[in-house]
């Protein structure tokens, strides 16, 4: 018999090989990623606009300064703050009960849990066009409703009720995507424990406030810090359903750092805007993770 092919490379590939399989992604990492970030946080220090023929001032904490004095980005951050209160809690609560309700084996559950899951992998645009359809004054909603002879607002027209129909949306969408995280951290809860507890004579509402979400925390943690993130930065919901009205209801901060860096051209307040609601979105992150982090005893 032969002696085996001897593999390339058998001792280690070299320092210079390694950095050349990387260079791709490094240099995309460079040119898309730091890039950006490094030029957009020197633009939040200037006066920078691309259709100013002079150059770019620097204004130091200028624009700071007036991102703080700016009644529109208060109105906006109010806005953001009541999406996110509106939200994410019934997201989570959703989320957690569809994931208990399709963990245990019975028939067509690959179904139900496909079923659940499909809005969050369908394009935000398209979810937004078909809302922005359900919520027209003569649409499905409406039509609906005066079946059943109940009043019919116009949803998307109305300022107490815009961005309400857009927050329902968001919780009807996103709640499949946070079930399969739930999903995952069921799985890895060990079954040892709650045959125990069976032993024990724990009832199931004993078993889920002793065991199961005390174990479920780690995973409630992320959920929250990623919903929260995605929250404050909704855009493409108030992008394609409203565009920040009625009487700038669902100006959202991103929506209204689009409107001043693609309307108004002006690129170093929008950085600034950005660089705030950076801030804002670490700030919430840490909280959550000493609220929610912290290391738990399992009883049963």
């Amino acid at each position: 018999m032969g002696t085996p092919a001897r593999r390339p490379g058998g001792r280690g590939a070299s320092p210079a090989t390694s950095w050349a399989f990387l260079s791709p992604w490094a240099l995309a990492f460079g040119l898309f990623g730091l890039y950006p970030f490094a030029f957009s946080l020197f633009a939040s220090f200037t006066d920078y606009s691309p259709v100013r023929a002079a150059g770019a001032r620097f204004v130091g904490l200028g624009n700071y300064a007036r991102a703080l004095h700016d009644p529109a980005f208060w109105s906006a951050l109010g806005n953001t703050a009541l999406f996110v209160v509106g939200t994410i809690p019934f997201t989570t609560a959703l989320a957690l009960a569809l994931a208990l309700a399709v963990q245990p084996a019975f028939r067509g559950r690959s179904l139900f849990r496909t079923g659940f899951f499909l809005p969050s992998v369908v394009s935000v645009v398209v979810l937004s066009l078909v809302f922005k359809g359900l919520y027209a004054p003569n649409g499905s909603l409406n039509g609906l409703l005066a079946a059943l002879h109940l009043p019919t607002p116009a949803w998307l027209l109305d300022p107490d009720t815009a961005l309400p129909a857009i927050m329902a949306m968001d919780v009807w969408s996103a709640s499949g995507y946070y079930m399969v995280i739930f999903l995952a951290g069921l799985e890895a809860i060990p079954r040892d424990l709650y045959e125990a507890a069976r032993l024990e004579g724990a009832t199931a509402r004993d078993q889920l406030v002793h065991i199961t979400l005390p174990l479920l925390r780690p995973t409630l943690l992320f959920v929250l810090v990623v919903n929260t993130i995605r929250s404050l930065q909704i855009f493409a919901e108030v992008f394609v359903m409203t565009r920040g009205g009625p009487l700038h209801r669902t100006t959202t901060v991103v929506y209204y750092l689009y409107e001043q860096a693609f309307y108004r051209f002006d690129l170093g307040y929008a950085s600034a805007l950005a660089y705030l609601l950076f801030v804002l979105t670490l700030a919430l992150a840490w909280l959550q993770m000493r609220a929610v982090g912290r290391p738990v005893e399992v009883s049963a």
